[in-house]
């Protein structure tokens, strides 16, 4: 597996390449911004593991421009001392897959990295379609109303596996398991996609498809849901 670490802490970011090449993954260094785009664009990558705090660049600006410009759909990581839920909210929103707060122990890390990749990696299938939001499984495309949606790879499957299960509620257990299986980033992971989802899937558009069903969980239909 291949490892981009984009990390201005010298220290850190060496701390972290030597754990994960005695796993025998294949591990780059990016100490500013500028330098890690230009490797995650220009090479292929696993998982990139992305420092929110970076002194050219920040780590959010940096991932929009990886999946708005480069539609780079590499996991990304985001490695941070920033703690908060609104922190996490953007992390998210900017399409990053996991958040990690520093302090932090490497044996976590790698086993994040390790589910980040699985799940990416798997391979679709088909197109699924529910009213005017389509899906392409073969390649990570996602239209509403002929309008292109950029998602990040967490974003995505939890996206698909709701359309997978069309008009059926999907409790929050369920839909953590569909997208991390054993390993859920933190107990703010789903709330934060399924938010993410709301503003770029339903929020630009005349009638919502995604619903929460109280004390139930989820349920993605075209027919009408009370939230």
């Amino acid at each position: 597996m291949k490892v981009l670490i984009i990390e201005d802490n010298q220290d850190i970011a060496a701390s972290i390449s030597d754990y994960l090449e005695s796993l025998d993954y294949t591990v780059d260094i990016a100490g500013d911004g500028m330098t890690g785009l230009n490797l995650a664009i220009t090479k292929n990558y696993s998982v990139i593991i992305l420092d929110l705090g970076l002194p050219d660049i920040d780590g959010v600006d940096l991932c929009q421009r990886l999946r708005q410009d480069a539609h780079c759909s590499v996991a990304v990581l985001m490695l941070t001392a920033r703690g908060s839920l609104d922190n996490k909210l953007q992390g998210f929103e900017s399409g990053a897959d996991d958040y990690l707060v520093k302090p932090f122990a490497l044996k976590e890390l790698a086993a994040r990295i390790k589910v980040l990749s699985e799940r990416i990696n798997r391979a679709p299938a088909s197109r699924l379609q529910i009213a005017d939001l389509s899906l392409e499984e073969a390649t990570h495309e996602v239209y509403r109303a002929g309008k292109r949606i950029e998602l990040s790879p967490s974003s995505f499957r939890l996206l698909m596996y709701l359309m997978q299960n069309p008009h059926r509620v999907i409790t929050r257990e369920e839909l953590e398991y569909a997208v991390w299986q054993e390993s859920p980033p933190d107990s703010d992971a789903l709330r934060t996609h399924l938010y993410n989802l709301r503003q770029l899937v339903d929020r630009p558009f005349d009638r919502p498809l995604l619903h929460t069903i109280r004390g139930f969980g989820y349920k993605m239909t075209d027919k009408y849901a009370e939230d």
